[in-house]
C-alpha cells in the first residue's frame, strides 16, 4: 500500500506549514497498530496536509496512498481515511479523487460499517455514471442491516435526487418507500428530510405531526450513548476530543436540522415542529430543539411568544446542558425574551451559584441566567446586580448588562462609580475593566461619576491602550453629561490631535464649547486618510446641525466613497446640516439594498426627516412585511443581531405611523 511512496519528492511539495517531508510518516502512521498513533496521524493530515479544508500539492500526492490504505482490510479505522478522501474531493479537487472513484463501489460493501457509511456519500459525489450509482445505492439499501449505514444511504439518495434530476424519479420512489413502515422511525425521519429537500410534492400532508411522532418513537427506542458512532475511538487526540464533544444524539440533531433546512421559510411549520420537539419527554430532543430554535429566531421574523415561552420552561430542568442551552439562546433575545423571563428569574433566585461564571483562566463573567434577565430589561435583575457589585470581585462585564435596564438601574450608579474609582489604571487589563462600567454610567447619564471619569481620562491615551478601549468610553460618558462636564474641557482639548479627535470634539460641543473650536477639528478629520477617522467626524458634524455648513462640500464628496457605511454617515450628516433631501435620498436607497447592515442608521435618519423622507417609505413598507431578518447572514451571527433587527422594525413602524 506504500509502493512508490519513497519515490515522491516530498521535500519539494508543500502543506500548510511548509515542506511536506513529514507526510510519508503521517501516511504510515494511519496504518499503525497503535490507536493513538493512528489518530495522531489523522490529526496531522487534517492539521497540515488538509489544513482547514485546503488542498495542496502534497494533498493530491497523498490521494493514491489514501485509496490504497482504505482498500486494505487489515488497516484499522479505515472509515476515517475514507472521510478524509471525501473531504479532499469536495474541496475543489474532485478530479483527483474521482480518478479512484471505482474504489468507493467496493468500499460501499466493506465489512466495516464505518467504511460503508463513509463510502456511500462518495458514490454520488465522484462516480460519473448516474445509472450505476443508483443501482449500487438500491442494492445496498436492500441488503444493509446497520441503521447508521442505512441513514447514510438515505442521505446519499437525497443528494442523488438533487444532483441528477433527470434520473431522480426512481430515487424519489425509494425515499418515499423509506418514509413509511416497516422502516424504523429514524430512517423514516431521514427520508422525510431528503424528500423535503428534493421532492417536496411527495411529502405527507401532515408532515409536522408525522415528524414529531417519529421523533418520539425514535427516542423511545434509543438506548443511550452515541448510537451513531459506537466503533469510533475516543483517544486524547484532536480527532478524539472532537468526537467526545459532539452532541450526545448527533444523529437525531442532524435528522431534524435537515428537515428544518428543507422547510426554510415555512416558519409556521418550523415553529410547530419545534413545539413538538420542545415538549418531547426526552431531554436530548429538547436540547437539540433549543439550538434549532436559535437558528430560526436569528433568521426569520414571526410571533415567537409561544416558542420563547417553551424555551423558558427548559431553564429550570435538572439537566445542566439543556438548561445552559436554553439560557444561552434567551440571552440573545433581549426584550423578545419577555415570555420566558419569569422562568429565568426563578432560576436566578433559586441558583445564586449561577450568578457568576468563573473560568480557570481570566476574569469572572456574568452568569448566563442573570445576563438573560438583565438584557430582557427586567428590573428584577437590579437587586442581584447590586449584590454582585457589593462583593469583592464583581464580573468585569456586569456594566454591559446594566445598559439594558434603563432608569430602573439608577440605584446601581453609586456602586458603579465606586468600582470605577477603585481600578488601578496602571494595572494590566484596566481598560477591559473600566469600559463596561463607563458604558453603564453613560447609559444612566450619571453626572456624579464625573470625578471618576476625569481621573481615568487624565491617563489617556498612554495607560489605557489603543482605540475602542476605555478612552472612547470615557469620552462618550463626558458627552452624555453635557454642560455638567464643563471642567473636562482641558482634557478633551488635549485629545483633539489624537485618534480620538472627532469624539473629543463632539464631547466639547456637548459641554458648551464654541463651534469655532470644534468645527475646524471635525473638518480636518473629515478629510483624514482613514475611514475610521472620517466616519466619526461625519457623525459629530451632524450633531452641530446648520452650524456645520462649511462641511457640506466635503460631505457631498464623501457620499461617493468606496465604503457603504461611510457614504451613509455622510448622507445622514448632510441632512441634519443642509436639510436637502436631494443630497440624501439616492444614497440611502442604494445603501438600503446594497448593504442591509446600514438600514438601522438610515431608518433613524428617516425618522428625523419627517415628510422629506416620504420617497423612501416604500423601503420601510417592504421591510416591515419582509419575513427575513435584515441581519441574517451565512456563516455566523452576532450576539446582538436579533436585537438590531427588532430595533429596525420599531423604527420603520414609527416612521410609517407618522410619529
Amino acid at each position: 500500500m506504500f509502493t512508490g511512496i519513497d519515490e515522491v519528492d516530498w521535500a519539494s511539495l508543500r502543506h500548510a506549514y511548509g515542506s511536506a517531508e513529514d507526510v510519508p510518516g503521517l501516511l504510515r502512521g494511519l496504518a499503525s497498530a497503535d490507536r493513538d498513533e493512528r489518530e495522531g496521524a489523522l490529526d496531522g493530515m487534517y492539521g497540515s496536509v488538509h489544513h482547514q479544508g485546503n488542498v495542496y500539492d502534497s494533498t493530491l500526492a497523498c490521494v493514491p496512498f489514501l485509496f490504497a490504505l482504505a482498500a486494505r482490510a487489515d488497516v484499522p479505522d479505515r472509515g476515517g481515511i475514507v472521510e478524509l478522501l471525501v473531504s479532499i474531493g469536495m474541496e475543489g479537487e474532485g478530479a483527483a479523487v474521482r480518478s479512484g472513484a471505482e474504489g468507493f463501489v467496493a468500499l460501499a460493501a466493506d465489512p466495516d460499517p464505518w467504511v460503508r457509511r463513509a463510502a456511500s456519500a462518495a458514490l454520488v459525489r465522484f462516480l460519473d455514471d448516474p445509472g450505476r450509482v443508483l443501482g449500487v445505492l438500491r442494492d445496498r439499501i436492500t441488503v444493509e442491516r446497520d441503521d447508521r449505514v442505512l441513514l447514510a444511504l438515505t442521505e446519499s439518495l437525497g443528494l442523488f435526487v438533487r444532483r441528477h434530476p433527470a434520473h431522480a424519479a426512481a430515487a424519489v420512489d425509494l425515499l418515499a418507500a423509506q418514509s413509511l413502515p416497516p422502516y424504523g422511525p429514524g430512517l423514516r425521519l431521514a427520508a422525510l428530510g431528503q424528500l423535503a429537500l428534493g421532492a417536496p410534492d411527495r411529502l405527507p400532508a401532515e408532515l409536522v405531526p408525522t415528524a414529531v411522532r417519529l421523533l418520539r418513537d425514535r427516542s423511545e427506542q434509543r438506548t443511550g450513548g452515541r448510537p451513531d458512532e459506537p466503533d469510533r475511538p475516543g483517544t486524547d487526540t484532536l480527532v478524539g476530543r472532537i468526537r467526545r464533544l459532539r452532541p450526545s444524539d448527533e444523529e437525531g440533531a442532524y435528522l431534524l436540522r435537515t428537515l428544518h433546512s428543507a422547510l426554510d421559510d415555512r416558519v409556521a411549520d418550523r415553529i410547530a415542529l419545534l413545539t413538538g420537539q420542545l415538549t418531547s419527554p426526552a431531554p436530548v430532543d429538547r436540547r437539540n430543539a433549543v439550538w434549532m430554535a436559535a437558528a430560526l429566531l436569528r433568521e426569520w421574523r414571526a410571533d415567537y411568544a409561544g416558542l420563547v415561552g417553551l424555551l423558558g420552561t427548559q431553564v429550570m430542568q435538572e439537566q445542566d446542558p439543556l438548561r445552559d442551552a436554553a439560557v444561552s439562546v434567551l440571552a440573545e433575545l433581549f426584550d423578545l425574551a419577555a415570555p420566558a423571563v419569569d422562568h429565568v428569574h426563578a432560576l436566578v433566585t433559586a441558583r445564586p451559584d449561577l450568578w457568576v461564571r468563573r473560568w480557570e483562566r481570566g476574569a469572572p463573567a456574568l452568569g448566563g441566567p442573570l445576563k438573560a434577565l438583565a438584557r430582557s430589561g427586567d428590573a428584577r435583575a437590579v437587586p442581584v446586580l447590586a449584590q454582585l457589585l457589593a462583593g469583592p470581585l464583581p464580573p468585569d462585564d456586569l456594566g454591559h448588562a446594566v445598559v439594558h435596564l434603563g432608569p430602573a438601574a439608577a440605584p446601581l450608579a453609586p456602586a458603579l462609580r465606586r468600582r470605577l474609582g477603585q481600578i488601578r489604571l496602571d494595572s494590566p487589563g484596566a481598560a477591559d475593566r473600566a469600559a463596561p462600567l463607563l458604558s453603564a454610567l453613560t447609559a444612566l447619564a450619571d453626572v456624579a461619576a464625573l470625578p471618576e471619569v476625569l481621573r481615568l481620562l487624565s491617563t489617556a491615551p498612554r495607560a489605557l491602550g489603543p482605540r475602542d478601549t476605555a478612552v472612547g468610553f470615557a469620552i462618550r460618558a463626558l458627552d452624555s453629561f453635557g454642560p455638567a462636564a464643563r471642567e473636562a474641557a482641558p482634557l478633551l482639548r488635549g485629545l483633539l490631535d489624537t485618534e480620538y479627535a472627532a469624539e473629543a470634539a463632539g464631547a466639547l460641543w456637548s459641554t458648551g464649547e464654541d463651534v469655532s473650536v470644534v468645527l475646524p477639528v471635525l473638518l480636518r478629520e473629515l478629510t483624514h486618510e482613514r475611514s475610521g477617522r472620517r466616519r466619526p467626524a461625519a457623525g459629530e458634524l451632524a450633531r452641530l446641525g446648520p452650524a456645520a455648513r462649511p462641511a457640506l462640500p466635503a460631505l457631498r464628496r464623501m457620499t461617493g466613497a468606496s465604503g457603504v457605511g461611510e457614504r451613509v454617515s455622510a448622507a445622514a450628516a448632510l441632512w441634519r446640516i443642509g436639510q436637502d433631501p436631494e443630497d440624501v435620498l439616492p444614497v440611502f436607497r442604494a445603501a438600503w439594498a446594497g448593504n442591509p447592515r446600514t438600514r438601522g442608521t438610515i431608518a433613524a435618519c428617516l425618522a428625523r426627516m419627517g415628510p422629506a423622507g416620504d420617497p423612501l417609505r416604500d423601503l420601510l413598507r417592504t421591510e416591515v412585511t419582509g419575513p427575513r431578518r435584515h441581519t441574517a447572514r451565512a456563516g455566523g451571527y452576532g450576539s446582538h443581531d436579533i436585537q438590531k433587527d427588532e430595533e429596525l422594525l420599531r423604527l420603520c413602524r414609527r416612521v410609517l405611523a407618522g410619529e
